[in-house]
């Protein structure tokens, strides 16, 4: 199955894989149908009726996945054109305000529904639980950024969502940046071995015509960001560090031009801004993607 282009084109628009959008949304309907087709609809709904109905936000949140929702409408057959989006992804939303209007044949709309909304309130619960984290830390500087610790099969929608709210992402994968961690390090011998290793790695592949990001190591110690320092790392992360161990951290940084930080590891929402006051540039989240609720958003038929 292929996506109509005027869908894709709407998802490239919004900075989303069309690919990895109709992979996720087809599978997630195929789940849905994998024991059969939709027998509660076949027998309740005439073949041929048409309907008008509209997704409703049911609570106050952050809208994220409006491309995706007509990916799914179009991955299901429904015909193209048959819905619009009535708010921008990344926009706030109010309880009781349409977010999507549809008009289409009711057989294929509710088949299609409960797959639209599972991803609909998924990536609107991220992009609700992001917004929280940027306002936050308004105003000191720093960025929230996700993690590796998404849902698997939806690491792109779910970091797209992410971005919806405000926030920015980290490494997409293993292979577009490298992040040495502690058993790296204990891998390697230390932590400036393992920065030696991994530069070496980036200089071969970008011989190679392998463009990579910077390496970024973690540190768990204010020894250990010393050593970092000296190793010439420009790009920190800061393990479960107090307040007073981040504030040194940023101390010693001001010697090295260029260098950034990332606070990282048992970050919590109402200790966000005391965490950017210590002058990190970056609070790295994974519960923006791991933990997030979903946003209450239904789908209410209004004519037939």
């Amino acid at each position: 199955m292929t996506l109509h282009q005027s869908v894709t084109t709407e998802l490239a628009a919004a900075g989303l894989d069309p690919a990895d959008v109709e992979r996720v949304v087809t599978a997630a309907l195929d789940e849905d149908l994998r024991y059969g087709d939709d027998v509660t609809t076949l027998a309740t709904v005439p073949a041929g009726m048409v309907a008008v109905a509209e997704v409703m936000a049911r609570q106050p949140g952050v809208l994220a996945g409006g491309p995706v929702a007509l990916a799914v409408l179009d991955a299901a057959g429904l015909p193209p054109g048959c819905a619009t989006v009535l708010r921008p992804d990344g926009s706030s939303v109010a309880a009781g305000e349409a977010v999507l209007s549809i008009r289409a044949p009711l057989r294929g709309l509710l088949t299609a529904e409960r797959t639209l909304l599972n991803l609909m309130t998924r990536l609107s619960g991220i992009a609700t639980a992001t917004r929280a984290w940027v306002d936050a830390v308004a105003g000191t500087g720093a960025v929230v950024r996700d993690t590796r610790k998404t849902t698997p099969g939806l690491r792109l929608l779910e970091k797209y969502a992410v971005r919806c709210g405000g926030g920015a992402n980290h490494r997409l994968g293993l292979g577009d940046a490298a992040l040495i961690k502690d058993n790296h390090v204990a891998a390697a011998g230390g932590i400036t071995q393992a920065i030696e290793a991994v530069r070496a790695a980036i200089a071969a592949r970008s011989a190679a015509g392998v463009p990579m990001l910077d390496a970024e190591v973690e540190c768990d110690t204010l020894d250990q960001v010393k050593a970092a320092l000296a190793a010439g790392c420009d790009l920190i992360l800061l393990d479960n560090m107090g307040l007073a161990d981040l504030r040194a951290a940023v101390a010693l940084a001001r010697d090295w031009p260029g260098v950034q930080l990332e606070a990282s590891g048992g970050l919590t929402l109402p200790a966000a801004r005391d965490v950017a006051l210590t002058g990190v540039d970056y609070l790295s989240v994974g519960g923006l993607t791991h933990s997030s609720p979903a946003l209450d958003l239904g789908l209410d038929l209004r004519a037939g």
